[in-house]
């Protein structure tokens, strides 16, 4: 797996089989209890959100998930998240800063949802919003990217004081279709736009833009997950030590090098 092209990553992300959100919730932490709704609208299955314990941390835990069954993923959007997920999603972050938790984001989606009933209740200004808030969120954030993260969809949940990516998944501002699409009005070139993208989790990682990369290749979803939770929990508990100014000073440092 470890020498894939940039597009064969883009597949593997992808994948049927490949573990989402839910999976990762499931198996690392104990005592979920799942959280519904964002006190305005509704809820939104693409995001499954609560509380529970990390090796016996306390911890808020945001996930996207695109289902099992075709049934599931139309219930969750195929993984999309609608205005009133990423509004969910603040409204927990915004309680775990209140009681002093440290926040879990599990990325994997192809994007918002883009229906129009979505733009209709506010979908770029609920992902605006969580990006604007959660600079200024004073509990340790972890991001991790396990599948696809799709532009702003996926970094709606990704302002976070450490990012990690799963060896094979892939981030970026948008899909190597819809980018082959506006550079060559020609899809078939999804592998060259995915190459010209820098999506990778290496090349994120030579850019400083997500700190660490969990290693996929001939490791089991259970092994994979034990090495993810062991990482979060050792980041979570370096975090812990700095005052709130500090975190939100190192997030703000973060971002701001980006692209320099």
């Amino acid at each position: 797996m470890a020498n894939l092209t940039a597009y064969e990553k883009v597949a593997a992300a992808r994948g049927n089989k490949r573990p989402m959100g839910g999976y990762f919730i499931k198996n690392m932490i104990d005592n979920f209890v799942e959280l519904h709704g964002d006190r305005r609208f509704g809820d939104d299955g693409a995001i499954i959100a609560g509380v529970g314990y990390l090796s016996g941390e306390p911890v808020t835990v945001i996930g996207m998930e695109r289902g099992d069954t075709i049934e599931e993923r139309i219930k969750r959007h195929f993984g999309c998240p609608t205005p009133e997920g990423y509004r969910k999603a603040l409204r927990l972050m915004k309680e775990a800063e209140k009681f002093k938790r440290p926040i879990i984001c599990f990325i994997g989606s192809s994007g918002a949802y883009c229906g129009i009933d979505a733009e209709e209740r506010g979908q770029g200004e609920a992902i605006a919003e969580n990006l604007y808030e959660m600079m200024g969120i004073k509990s340790p954030i972890v991001s991790v990217i396990v599948g696809e993260g799709g532009s702003g969809g996926a970094l709606a949940l990704g302002v976070g004081n450490r990012v990690i990516m799963l060896e094979n998944s892939v981030y970026s501002v948008i899909s190597p279709e819809g980018c082959a699409t506006i550079l060559w009005k020609d899809a078939s070139k999804a592998a060259e736009a995915a190459d010209i993208l820098k999506l990778t989790a290496q090349d994120l990682y030579s850019f400083e833009i997500v700190e660490k990369i969990i290693d996929e290749e001939n490791l089991s979803n259970e092994e994979i997950c034990d090495n993810l939770k062991k990482y979060i929990f050792n980041e979570i508990t370096s975090l812990k030590k700095l005052t709130s100014q500090e975190l939100l000073d190192q997030r703000y440092e973060k971002f701001r090098k980006i692209g320099r």
